[in-house]
């Protein structure tokens, strides 16, 4: 929102990982799958080792908003036309909470700035399930960003 949204003028250059740029069904099934996790099963524990004393807030404050109703009509496509800078998207073929339709999306609303990159065998974090591909993807976007030859 901040890249399509405002002048953006300090902004060189944009990744992301497994954005989403609207929400879907799958996104609502998943995260309610997430909320019984964490309420019935190890969630909590497991996250308590990124979050901390904050784990109880952090999810709750993912958690809920997503599952809020209102939600499903959550939508920033309309920012993405105004990214005036390079963008590499990453997303994993299996992403559990957003099908490949976020990733045509941004790739269809920003334009030619816009690179991407589908994963195979990779869900939601690209950065952890394809570690190697992803930091070198973002290691060619960055070096060309700088104008370095690799």
């Amino acid at each position: 929102m901040y890249a399509g949204g405002t002048p953006a003028a300090p902004l060189r250059g944009l990744i992301t990982a497994a954005a989403h740029v609207f929400c879907e069904q799958l996104s609502v099934d998943s995260i309610e799958a997430a909320r019984i996790q964490y309420e019935h099963h190890d969630l909590r524990q497991k996250l308590e080792k990124y979050h901390g004393a904050n784990t109880r807030f952090a999810f709750r404050g993912w958690n809920d908003v997503w599952l809020h109703p209102d939600f499903m009509h959550w939508n920033i496509e309309e920012y993405l036309p105004g990214i005036n800078v390079p963008m590499l998207a990453i997303q994993g073929v299996d992403d559990q909470y957003g099908t490949v339709a976020q990733i045509d999306a941004i790739a269809a609303k920003t334009g030619p700035r816009a690179q991407t990159l589908l994963l195979p065998d990779c869900r939601h974090a690209p950065h952890v399930e394809q570690e190697q591909i992803t930091l070198e993807a973002m290691q060619r976007f960055i070096a060309a960003l700088l104008g370095k030859n690799e």
